[in-house]
């Protein structure tokens, strides 16, 4: 008896973790019984290798780590989370919401490719994480689409808030912009649910907002 799995997936800044802090919180006002993802696990052990290269140990640029190496950095993570955390909740049927998922190795490390060679590696990843792994698949991808020029600023100023410094993957505007590209391609390729940041008039829509679009989809995904 599988349960259910709804992702939240978007580029940094996109205001991801304040939208699955609001979901996680919808849940819990309803009274619904549901398991909370956060990944990476930057604090396991199984997280040691992403974060050498988010720190920049393997090569000062995203592209110094080929898309395919990146990505068994990440999946090892979220196997070792499998195993240890939350596969039996899953497997008796429960629901796990999470913030990022193999997912994020398809915005992330696809943005490192072009063409044919992202496809196939859309294909690979799948296979890996969901095949030979044996990782479930998400019955539900909410994908946050925020314009990279509006994720720059909430990066920066939440930096200057906390007095911190992004990794390589969130001071690189450039990289940041290849990836919402790729995430595009992604979100079709896939079947990602898209949900836009900004409004028709292209002001960023409110928390609110964003946050009742998100319970809407989700409460169906959930058959509620």
């Amino acid at each position: 008896m599988k349960g259910k799995l709804i992702v939240l997936e978007g580029t940094d800044g996109s205001g991801k973790s304040t939208q699955f802090a609001r979901l996680c919180a919808r849940m819990d006002a309803e009274g619904l019984q549901y398991h909370r993802l956060v990944f990476p696990r930057y604090q396991e052990p199984s997280s040691m290798l992403l974060r050498m290269y988010l720190q920049g140990e393997f090569g000062s640029h995203p592209s110094d780590v080929n898309a395919y190496a990146a990505s068994t950095f990440y999946a090892v993570d979220r196997y070792a989370a499998w195993k240890q955390d939350w596969g039996g909740f899953y497997q008796r049927g429960g629901v796990i919401l999470a913030d990022r998922y193999t997912t994020s190795n398809a915005v992330h490390q696809g943005g490192k490719l072009e063409g044919e060679e992202q496809r196939e590696f859309f294909d690979w990843l799948a296979d890996f994480e969901y095949g030979k792994l044996e990782l479930p698949r998400p019955d539900l991808v909410l994908w946050l689409d925020m314009p990279t020029e509006k994720a720059v600023e909430n990066l920066r100023r939440r930096e200057s808030e906390t007095h911190t410094k992004g990794d390589i993957h969130e001071v690189d505007e450039d990289y940041l912009r290849c990836c919402r590209a790729c995430a595009k391609k992604a979100a079709e390729h896939y079947g990602w649910q898209r949900v836009p940041c900004l409004d028709e008039a292209g002001a960023v829509r409110s928390i609110e907002e964003i946050h009742d679009e998100i319970w809407t989809l989700a409460r169906k995904a959930l058959n509620l």
